[in-house]
């Protein structure tokens, strides 16, 4: 194995998946290497370091991996945004619109105190709705966004403008053009 020193020379290209014409961006070869996985980690807080971080938001389902991590490192408590119908307690729901179609996620009602420092964490930002909708469910709830981190934009998709334009910090590793 080459010695590989970018987080994106972790991840897999799979073209026409899930529609044709889509380059999809396999995060799951990055996760499955210790040292990939650890250096996305590290990255991924880097430029949070010092800040007091009292909740990790993961959204479904790659960034539960990632934030499940993250909170560990931080020693900090660790919160699932899911798609609707998925949580077993008292909820409040977000709608928002995917690439191709929309969705409702879904957030506990008491998982995130007033004035809670939060930050989210995505494996992949593309037009940036599932973020928004976080974003919207952590304020509604009273907590602060530090930021957002992903491993991988999509710039062409506009997800990081969408959510600076909400004034939301955006920190991504590696980026790919197109879609």
């Amino acid at each position: 194995m080459k010695n590989r020193l970018n987080v994106e020379d972790y991840i897999r290209t799979i073209p026409d998946f899930p529609h044709e014409g889509i380059m999809f961006r396999d995060v799951t070869t990055l996760f499955n290497d210790p040292r990939g996985f650890r250096m996305a980690i590290d990255l991924l807080l880097h430029p949070y370091a010092g800040l007091q971080i009292d909740r990790v938001v993961g959204l479904e389902a790659r960034g539960f991996i990632l934030g499940g991590a993250i909170a560990h490192q931080l020693s900090t408590g660790f919160v699932p945004i899911r798609k609707k119908g998925k949580l077993p307690w008292r909820t409040i729901a977000q709608d928002y619109v995917l690439e191709y179609g929309e969705a409702i996620v879904e957030i506990h009602e008491d998982a995130i105190q007033p004035g809670e420092q939060v930050l989210i964490v995505d494996d992949l930002l593309a037009t940036g709705g599932t973020a928004e909708a976080g974003i919207k469910l952590v304020e509604r709830l009273g907590g602060n966004i530090l930021g957002c981190a992903f491993v991988v934009d999509l710039p062409d998709l506009g997800g990081r403008r969408r959510l600076e334009g909400l004034g939301v910090d955006v920190h991504a590793l590696c980026s790919f053009e197109g879609e």
